[in-house]
């Protein structure tokens, strides 16, 4: 294509051409002048050429002047016996997949400003492509979105390459729509996986642009009473299941999942670490799901993890700040079924010697974290079941080993639980009294018990009611020894 130097002169060649080609399809071809321009290595006139293409395809979207459906190849279409109509737009079509491919490799173009403008173009396109799409439904009502446009998009701001931090940022405010937000997790488990075997090994930028993209991510805590969409519709369908939070939760966890089982540097470890009890587990369907990853990376920073989360166990942890916190992770942390029985027993019996001396509200939610773990490892029950063991002169678990294994927990008894059934306050007595019954299968939750306090605890007694008033004699009685007639008063007197 013939041009003056410089941008202005790129702008201004660019500018004719697009007029021409909008004017009337004879001119065509002169797309294929502007979409040379996206190769220069001009950053100004690479500029140019991306406004100039959005505005040419923005233009043909909205006409219809892209062909439809299964795109099928250019050479059969062009050497077939149909239509010109046909033709054009089967033509134009490719011609529009080309610009998108190249807009994503500018994703990753040395210039900032160029793989903003990119990144600006492509998402007009999914929004003008959701509007008017390039794919037949497939019954009416059918919610289609450009899924593949979309995936080249998250594809590019996922460099394997490159830090795209600065450009995430960018794309975070598309993130407030809820098709874009639900199709991002969606995308971004996909590219996941693509790069991770495309590579034997995963460069750590590929991974610190993930983390900055799914940390982006965040679900709203209730259901919304209106949804936002990026792509505009005339009318919304209970059936998609974009425009439900349940299925957005799913695709949450989708997501952290994907990417956390796979092996990352040490640094996301810790990062993932920081976030995971405010920004992840809330918004988990199923949170059990995280205890591998969790305990993973534990191990990598703390070989001897559950050694040193054993020996957090005194009694100021009943009273410090962030005991609610504590407790929840490490009720997430014993909940693996591969832990060994040692270990398990070696928690309950520190906990149960360390409930002798707690208050009360630390009391309603030990109890039930003990049983919990009695429930879920069913060769602990020996603690507080032993049908031929011998009587107990002395106590074999030793309080001052800190290795669990050597602490000699399993050849025990939780006969703290026991004498707790004797506590001063009937709600603690009646919690300890459970293992005196066979333990339920479904384990009770200790969430609601916390963040309980002393202050609650004597709130809900006070709003007890009473006992029903005890039943007396019939007849009220009358004076010390009875009424004047009865026999004792006629042979007793008091002088």
């Amino acid at each position: 294509m013939e041009q003056e130097p410089g941008a202005a002169g790129a702008r201004r060649a660019l500018g004719r051409r697009l007029e021409a080609v909008l004017a009337s399809r004879s001119e065509a071809n002169a797309v294929f002048d502007i979409l040379a321009v996206l190769q220069s290595e001009d950053q100004e006139e690479i500029q140019e050429a991306v406004r100039t293409c959005s505005r040419l395809f923005g233009a043909l979207l909205e006409r219809g002047e892209l062909f439809v459906g299964q795109l099928p190849s250019e050479e059969m279409v062009m050497t077939g016996s149909r239509g010109a109509m046909r033709k054009y737009k089967v033509w134009m079509r490719h011609r529009y997949h080309s610009c998108c491919n190249r807009l994503g490799e500018l994703l990753g173009h040395p210039s900032f400003q160029v793989k903003e403008l990119a990144l600006g173009t492509l998402m007009k396109f999914v929004q003008l492509e959701g509007v008017h799409p390039l794919e037949k439904p497939k019954w009416e009502g059918n919610y289609l979105f450009p899924q593949d446009l979309f995936k080249l998009v998250v594809g590019g701001l996922l460099s394997p390459e490159e830090d795209q931090s600065l450009l995430l940022s960018q794309f975070r405010e598309y993130l407030d729509h809820d098709d874009i937000r639900y199709h991002t997790m969606r995308a971004a488990v996909d590219t996941v996986a693509r790069v991770t075997g495309q590579y034997p090994e995963v460069p750590p930028a590929f991974w610190n642009n993930a983390f900055t993209l799914l940390s982006a991510v965040s679900l709203p805590r209730q259901e919304p009473t209106a949804s936002s969409f990026y792509v505009k519709r005339t009318e919304l369908s209970d059936t998609w299941k974009v425009a439900h939070l349940k299925e957005h939760r799913k695709a949450f966890q989708a997501m952290w999942l994907n990417f956390l089982k796979h092996k990352l540097p040490l640094s996301l470890y810790k990062k993932v670490l920081v976030i995971v009890h405010d920004a992840i587990l809330p918004q988990l369907a199923q949170p059990t799901l995280m205890i591998d990853f969790l305990t993973r990376a534990c191990d990598l920073e703390y070989p001897d993890f559950y050694r040193k989360l054993y020996g957090l166990l005194d009694p100021s942890v009943f009273h410090v700040k962030y005991r609610a916190r504590f407790f929840h992770l490490a009720d997430l942390f014993l909940s693996s079924s591969h832990l060994p029985a040692y270990l398990v027993a070696a928690f309950a019996k520190r906990l149960a010697r360390l409930a002798l001396t707690a208050p009360p509200e630390a009391l309603l939610m030990v109890l039930p974290f003990i049983c919990n773990l009695l429930r879920r490892h069913p060769a602990c029950r020996v603690l507080v079941h032993r049908p031929h063991g011998p009587e107990l002169d002395a106590d074999p678990y030793d309080p001052g080993e800190e290795d669990p294994a050597q602490s000699r927990a399993l050849e025990s008894s939780l006969w703290e639980l026991q004498a707790l059934q004797r506590h001063y306050h009937p709600e603690v007595s009646k919690a300890a009294s459970v293992i005196n019954q066979a333990l339920s299968v479904p384990e009770v939750s200790i969430a609601p018990l916390l963040e309980l306090t002393a202050y609650e605890i004597f709130e809900r007694d006070l709003k007890k009611k009473g006992p029903e008033p005890v039943p007396l004699e019939f007849l009220p009685a009358q004076g010390l020894l009875g009424r004047p007639g009865d026999v004792c008063a006629q042979h007793f007197t008091l002088s």
